[in-house]
């Protein structure tokens, strides 16, 4: 049982470490949780600056419901970093429902979404609990950039493009496999989900700001589609997005094609077992601290509708730190006043975009938005 309020499960992870670190930040306190007492122990003493100044506890837990839940118990905030989500996270979600606790996530996995919106939306709104998943750079500060977008009434259709520097986490390439094992990733078109042509490979995007085109994907549809499906104000939603080294993103369809061919006759097993070792090829070792000169963020939406237009443009730096620092916000605001929405719901939905905006901007991590009217 935890004897903290918020309980960061898989907290020696490049992100989960980052979470604490924002943790300390906020006076919040927390359990740092996971499979090895070990492991943590040593991540949180080698990785977490200032963690000597932190109200935390370690704990070692086996994951499955039953163990969840009794760790889970005690604490209001559970934040989850352990992914792949669709393969890792139902127990997590199930533990924090049963324990009535909050839950957030990292991940936009569009399956992951869907699932969570059939299976847990309804109990965890009855309860008057919150279900976050997608709480990361990403996700939310494009979705702040196209909540602050829609502040200008009569656009109805989103076209969303996210783009960062670096390289992603052990755990982010295994998601990105995985995921691209799932099956379709959707856009929103008229109010509907409309998958996205399998075989359309990179498609180059105009990014603000640079002359060279850069190359994007559709990471598995992203989330941005699923939180404004039920938005009256949005009828279209698409999101593509990649990272600024186009040496990296022109390798990226090809790993996973291969992957997929090889793999494709293969059990859920096998291949699961399969896609962990691909990724592993790709990225095996924890990134380096990021470094703001470098890894940059960039977060640009073009809302149009009938007789209007908008573009909005978030300059940013360190997407990992981003998603840390919002997982921690969070956190704080759960355990001081109820989120605005209960239930499956975004970040920007819970929190309140220019909210999170604040907090971003506060800490560094993003410029004042560039908004462009036309009407």
């Amino acid at each position: 049982m935890s004897t903290k309020p918020v309980v960061v499960y898989g907290a020696s992870g490049y992100t989960g470490r980052l979470v604490c670190e924002f943790l300390r930040q906020y006076n919040v306190p927390f359990t740092a949780a996971g499979r090895s007492a070990a492991t943590l122990t040593e991540s949180m003493n080698a990785h977490v600056p200032g963690i000597e100044t932190a109200d935390y506890e370690v704990v070692e837990t086996e994951h499955s419901v039953e163990a969840l839940t009794e760790l889970f118990r005690g604490s209001s905030v559970i934040l989850n970093m352990v992914g792949p989500f669709m393969k890792l996270a139902d127990p997590v979600v199930e533990a924090a429902l049963a324990v009535g606790a909050h839950y957030t996530d990292t991940t936009g996995e569009q399956d992951w979404l869907l699932h969570c919106e059939q299976n847990y939306g309804s109990q965890f709104a009855d309860a008057g609990l919150l279900l976050a998943p997608g709480i990361a750079q990403m996700y939310t500060t494009g979705e702040i950039a196209a909540q602050i977008a829609l502040e200008t009434p009569g656009l109805d259709t989103l076209d969303i493009a996210v783009f960062w520097g670096g390289s992603p986490t052990i755990a982010s390439t295994r998601t990105i496999l995985v995921n691209a094992a799932g099956g379709a990733a959707y856009h929103l078109a008229e109010n509907e989900y409309v998958p996205f042509d399998p075989a359309q490979g990179l498609v180059p995007l105009i990014v603000p700001g640079q002359h060279e085109l850069a190359q994007s994907l559709p990471w598995g549809g992203t989330s941005h589609p699923v939180w404004f499906k039920n938005d009256p104000r949005v009828a279209t939603c698409k999101a593509q997005g990649g990272v600024f080294n186009a040496a990296l993103m022109q390798n990226v369809p090809l790993i996973v094609a291969d992957a997929l061919e090889k793999t494709k006759d293969m059990t859920p097993v096998e291949r699961d077992a399969a896609l962990d070792a691909v990724a592993a090829q790709v990225m095996n070792t924890i990134p380096p601290r990021e470094n703001p000169r470098t890894h940059k963020s960039l977060d640009s939406v073009h809302a149009s509708g009938p007789l209007g237009r908008a573009h909005v443009v978030i300059h940013g730096n360190s997407n990992y730190q981003q998603t840390g620092l919002l997982q921690a916000y969070a956190a704080y605001s759960l355990l001081q006043q109820a989120p605005k929405r209960v239930g499956l719901a975004s970040g920007c939905q819970a929190f309140g975009h220019r909210e999170l905006e604040g907090v971003l901007s506060s800490f560094g991590f993003i410029s004042t938005p560039v908004v462009t009217v036309q009407r």
